[in-house]
């Protein structure tokens, strides 16, 4: 496999965050003033730290995607197994 398919893309739009990975998006609500995400500092399978923008300046964000998935019926030990990576979407 490649490298590439390895990562995983985090982003936002509008109101919501996007985590896309092997062909699945998953969004959720996220709070309103996100500007959007500037990078991710830490990627431990499933749990997610990134620096945002919130308008005012840079700050820390935490994203557990555990619970996201699981009540989307998604099984998040298969869904993030092959992810090594997470990357912010060029948006």
């Amino acid at each position: 496999m490649r490298q590439m398919e390895h990562i995983a893309i985090l982003g936002n739009k509008g109101r919501y965050t996007s985590f896309s990975f092997g062909g699945k998006e998953v969004r959720f609500l996220s709070p309103s003033n996100l500007a959007g995400y500037r990078r991710v500092t830490k990627w431990d399978n499933g749990y997610i730290e990134a620096v945002a923008d919130y308008g005012k300046g840079e700050e820390e964000e935490y994203i557990d995607l555990i619970p996201i998935l699981e009540n989307l019926f998604i099984e998040p030990k298969e869904f993030l197994a092959p992810i090594d990576k997470v990357e912010v979407a060029n948006v």
